[in-house]
């Protein structure tokens, strides 16, 4: 840490020391539309790379614009005009003159990155690593009810939904943990989110923002550790600046879904004058409850457990509705021409969520509540052009905390199970520097570094629903718990061969401490409930990249990365109800004689290995791609290698015999297998245990296509394939969330000014590679025994009216009878597993599956748009790997827009 702050010190002192003279030059050009028509009036913004405004005008009669005085750098060109779709381009001064630029009614891809290198904006097709950039239209189209629907209909990307609230993004095949989220540029993913679900991701809103870019493949030497998949890049709404006199702006926009009967909007503000700008939004959803294709729920707890059909209760899904809002406030004031500060704050927060997958979803419980889920974001940032020896400098300090409260009950709804509520709030200060040089025309070179620290405090009690005790317990992960994530790095992009070879390269040196104290802990029957621990790790990563145009409009790229992950606060002291069950962490169980089993289901057998800390995951991807963009054809191949060496996985807990009736945290050991393995109420399948267990190996490829057919039609495609192996045992690999099939869409768009309609499809194949811990996930696999079929019969099933007392009239006892079919214990459980089968999943397997659906949009006047979606028209139900309920049925989606 020293070492960083005494680099970054001298990095300042030698910015203030160091003098040039200012290099400047004009941005110059003209706006027409596909016709060739000129566009007078349309607004002309230029934003830095940070999105911060530098300066704005309006294009003259004849349709052109010159912005004078422009320091060295690379800039994003925004240009608006009404009864069009916004454009951006890539600018880089002092070549920046003479752009001529074109209109369309509506934009359907980005062509520019302002993320895939820190300190540029680069046109997409110019830059070696990928990058998936969705548009705020698309964004306003495909997030329906969440954020994270917003990764449909892309190459590489994927939705990960575990429960209504909480959803990710897969990239190339990872989600959670090993995909890291910033806002402009900020980190807003912290140690303590869990591994293969994002619980804060949907807390951000589609109205906040005007991008997200995904960039695909590792990058941990631009954005520190969890970038072993990707990073997803939220580009919240810029405030611009007006030319000359002040202006008011805004728009307010109302929705609803069918679906699940879920409606809201948002109402937004813009102000701006030539030094000054502000943004406001507010925002609000709610959700009621959903119905799901053919109004199936193929994992309800009923099915799992009973054989019996979802829809016995209702036909839309019970424990499915949550309220949603929030809102941003944004402003960017300039005391200079050469200078910018910038305030951020948006704040969102989830109530009245339940995970669902544990509940009738999945577990049967009767409890399993996400209170007060909430996130608030704040961030200033100082910017200086021309500053001394640096084109550019930027200074930004942040402040997020995430809070949620899980309230539970197990035992597959055992309504006099102890209902445990574990509260938690990750507070993170983080401070980071950059600074850019255009050495010449051809060379940017970029310095920087960030220092993040996380401070979780995590009470945690139980209730005895029977006599009200209540008792402290250990939360999932220690209170007061430390980590402290930081970093330096250099980027250096090159023109080797002006509009031939670009070449790209950065390396940075991380460092990670983290910190639990046993004096933090409470006592409870004279014991502390966790021990002192402590873990110190650096790592050096770097990648490297090229670009070469091969022929006009076709261009062969490759790119290696190697990127890391340090183990986080979750993977290091988590003990615990998580996604993929009950799990303990190594420090709990020191004195247990712990080992690992050899899978993460209960076929596992005691491989031997004793349970031990984790140390960093350390990730080596390959990409290879061509891309060609010439005429009406804009078309890219990639294929990629991503391996991931000491990945850290969830296995089974081996303890010697004898373990039943032992304590792991507050959850008692109910049962043990001959192998070893132990079970608690609060899960159905065995505990489990994180550690570096395996090496896997994940191939792909991805493949996209736009064919501009005519001015008003056009056609989208794009498939992705993706393998993923043990390196040593070639079977799916243990990675949390497990591994998206083989999946693609299509579009056709017919488009004028006035109006859009566009068929599209979506699908994916059959996903037949399921690891141990995909089959024993309830979201994934939901493997049954007869011990949990007894529980939810005895438990879950009484509790909700399923069940009839025998000729004894007591529940509980072996005559009693499923009301549906007029079975016993005994004859449902031969029924649902099989004569004299102990334990099997529900699925082995997850259906592949197509929609069709229909859009499109009509502009009611120059200010007014009204959007459509009749999605999964044949009502076709499917889910996909890892979600915790299934997808949509038929419905329509509606959303009106009102600019002022």
């Amino acid at each position: 840490m020293k070492i960083l702050v005494v680099l970054l010190f001298a990095l300042l002192f030698f910015v203030n020391i160091s003098a040039q003279a200012p290099r400047i030059s004009n941005v110059s050009g003209s706006v027409k539309d596909e016709a060739g028509k000129v566009i007078a009036g349309a607004s002309i913004t230029l934003l830095s790379s940070r999105q911060s405004v530098l300066a704005a005008t309006k294009t003259k009669v004849d349709g052109t614009f010159d912005l004078p005085q422009i320091a060295w750098g690379s800039y994003e060109l925004l240009i608006t005009a009404e009864g069009f779709g916004a454009r951006r381009a890539a600018v880089n001064s002092p070549l920046s003159s003479g752009f001529e630029v074109i209109l369309a009614p509506a934009a359907l891809t980005d062509e520019v990155s302002v993320t895939a290198e820190f300190g540029t904006v680069t046109e997409r097709d110019s830059t070696p690593q990928k990058v998936t950039v969705i548009n705020e239209q698309n964004l306003q189209q495909r997030a329906k009810t969440v954020l994270a629907q917003a990764a449909n209909e892309e190459a590489g990307v994927s939705l990960q939904r575990t429960s209504p609230t909480i959803g990710a993004i897969y990239v190339r095949g990872l989600t959670g943990n090993k995909v890291n989220t910033f806002i402009d540029g900020v980190r807003v993913s912290n140690t303590a989110a869990r591994g293969g679900i994002n619980t804060f991701f949907n807390l951000n809103d589609a109205s906040n923002l005007r991008s997200i870019e995904i960039l695909r493949g590792p990058n941990s030497s631009q954005f520190g550790s969890d970038a072993i998949g990707g990073s997803v890049q939220l580009n919240s709404s810029a405030p611009l600046f007006t030319a000359k006199i002040p202006e008011w702006h805004g728009s307010q926009s109302t929705n609803f879904n069918t679906a699940d009967l879920g409606f809201g909007g948002n109402f937004k503000v813009t102000y701006g004058r030539p030094d000054f700008s502000v943004v406001f939004n507010v925002l609000g959803h709610r959700s009621n409850t959903l119905r799901t294709g053919q109004a199936i729920d193929t994992h309800a707890a009923v099915t799992r457990f009973l054989g019996l059909p979802s829809d016995i209760f209702d036909k839309r899904l019970s424990d499915t509705a949550f309220t949603n809002y929030g809102g941003l406030f944004r402003m960017v004031y300039a005391p200079k021409q050469s200078e910018q500060i910038s305030v951020h704050y948006q704040r969102g927060q989830q109530d009245g969520g339940k995970r669902y997958d544990q509940t009738l979803g999945g577990d049967g419980n009767l409890i399993a509540d996400l209170r007060n889920l909430m996130a608030n974001f704040f961030y200033t940032r100082y910017e200086k052009f021309q500053a001394e020896w640096f084109d550019n400098i930027a200074a930004t300090y942040s402040l997020n905390t995430q809070r949620e409260e899980r309230v539970n009950q197990g035992g597959n709804g055992n309504p006099n199970g102890a209902i445990t509520h574990q509260y938690e709030r990750t507070t993170t200060h983080g401070f980071q520097f950059q600074a850019a040089k255009n050495w010449t025309t051809r060379n940017t070179l970029v310095v920087g570094g960030d220092v993040y620290r996380d401070a979780v405090k995590a009470p945690a009690f139980a209730v005895n629903p029977v006599t009200q005790v209540v008792t402290i317990t250990r939360p999932r992960v220690p209170n007061r718990a430390t980590y402290l994530n930081a970093g330096i790095f250099v980027q250096d992009s090159f023109n080797a061969i002006p509009e031939r070879l670009r070449i790209v390269g950065s390396a940075r040196y991380s460092f990670a401490s983290y910190r639990v104290r046993a004096e933090n802990s409470p006592l409870v029957n004279g014991k502390r409930l966790w021990a002192d621990d402590a873990l110190c790790l650096g790592n050096a990563t770097g990648r490297i990249g090229a670009v070469l145009t091969l022929t006009r409009g076709l261009n062969f790229s490759a790119h290696v990365s190697r990127g890391f992950r340090v183990p986080h606060i979750t993977d290091l002291g988590t003990l615990g109800l998580t996604g993929s069950g009950f799990e303990v962490a190594a420090p709990d169980i020191a004195n247990l004689n712990a080992t690992l089993g050899s899978t993460a289901d209960a076929n596992a057998i005691n491989t031997g290995l004793s349970v031990t800390q984790q140390a960093p995951e350390i990730s080596l991807s390959y990409d290879f791609g061509l891309h060609l963009k010439r005429g009406r054809i804009d078309a890219d191949l990639v294929y990629f290698s991503n391996s991931i060496k000491d990945n850290i996985t969830k296995q089974t807990l081996i303890l010697p015999s004898g373990a039943v009736g032992k304590l792991l945290g507050s959850e008692v050991i109910t049962a043990q297998l001959p192998t070893g393995a132990v079970f608690v109420a609060a899960a159905t399948n065995p505990v489990l245990v994180r550690a570096n267990f395996d090496d896997a190996l994940i191939r792909g490829l991805e493949q996209s296509l736009e064919i501009k057919i005519s001015s008003r039609w056009s056609l989208r495609e794009n498939f992705t394939y993706i393998y993923a192996q043990d390196v040593r045992t070639g079977f799916a690999p243990s990675i949390e969330g497990g591994t998206p099939a083989p999946n693609g869409s299509a579009s056709l768009r017919y488009q004028v000014k006035r109006f859009w309609l566009e068929p599209y499809l979506t699908g994916a194949l059959r996903n037949m590679r399921l690891s141990s811990l995909d089959l024993e996930d309830r979201r994934t696999g939901a493997v049954r025994t007869r011990s949990s079929i007894q529980n939810f019969f005895r438990n879950g099933a009484t509790a909700r009216g399923l069940i009839s007392t025998g000729a004894d009239g007591r529940f509980g006892t072996a005559d009693d009878t499923l009301k549906n079919t007029n079975e016993t214990l005994a004859q449902v459980q031969d029924r649902v597993l099989g004569v004299g089968v102990n334990s099997a999943p529900l699925f082995r397997a997850i259906p592949g599956y197509a929609t069709i659906n229909f859009r499109g949009g009509f502009h009611l006047s120059e200010k007014q748009e009204l959007l459509f979606d009749f999605e999964n028209l044949f009502d076709k139900n499917y889910r996909g790997i890892s979600w915790g309920l299934d997808a949509p049925g038929r419905g329509l989606s509606l959303r009106y827009q009102l600019k002022f």
